[in-house]
């Protein structure tokens, strides 16, 4: 790939929370050079206020409009902001047992209290059950009409063995991995 290639990745990683976006996401991004945005730090204030609608949606299309780069986050909402730029889209649909044990192990973030990782943690059980986009349903859709490279992730071992060449190789198709 030429370097003019490697400037046009753009990678969104979805999933739920506790499947290991973040960390998938620095893993990549630390390999292939690309700028990381976590779509909890455009959808939350750092205070832990919810952001409008509307700006949460500039930002990321402001970070979308990047030359490169690599969104990841739970809000199906936000993420279909960066779709349309998007080269390659991988999906972490791990079972809620591996995204539970994720949640526990990493602990509050972003100035969460107790209350509120008890809160996050009843969302993300119900993430099989809601309807919205930033559920199971929310996040098959998004993957099955994704019209660039797309993998499909179920396990933690898959997602810690996924290589990021192997990332910059979806980048380039246009078809599931």
């Amino acid at each position: 790939m030429s370097t003019r290639d490697a400037t046009a990745l753009r990678i969104a990683i979805i999933g739920n929370s506790g499947s290991g976006k973040s960390s998938l996401a620095a893993k990549a991004g630390s390999g292939l050079k690309l700028p990381v945005y976590d779509l909890d730090l455009l959808h939350w204030h750092a205070d832990g206020r919810k952001r409008e609608e509307a700006e949460a949606k500039i930002l990321v299309a402001e970070h979308a409009a990047g030359a490169a780069w690599i969104i990841e986050g739970v809000f199906g909402w936000l993420t279909e902001i960066a779709l349309p730029r998007a080269k390659a889209l991988v999906w972490l649909d791990l079972p809620w047992a591996e995204c539970r044990e994720g949640l526990l192990q990493r602990g509050a973030q972003h100035g969460e209290t107790e209350g509120d990782q008890a809160a996050l943690l009843a969302w993300a059980g119900d993430y099989w059950t809601r309807t919205s986009s930033s559920s199971f349903a929310g996040h098959l859709q998004l993957y099955e009409t994704f019209g660039g490279g797309k993998i499909r992730l179920q396990t933690r071992a898959d997602v810690s063995a996924l290589p990021p060449q192997t990332i910059r190789r979806l980048a380039g198709e246009n078809d599931a991995f």
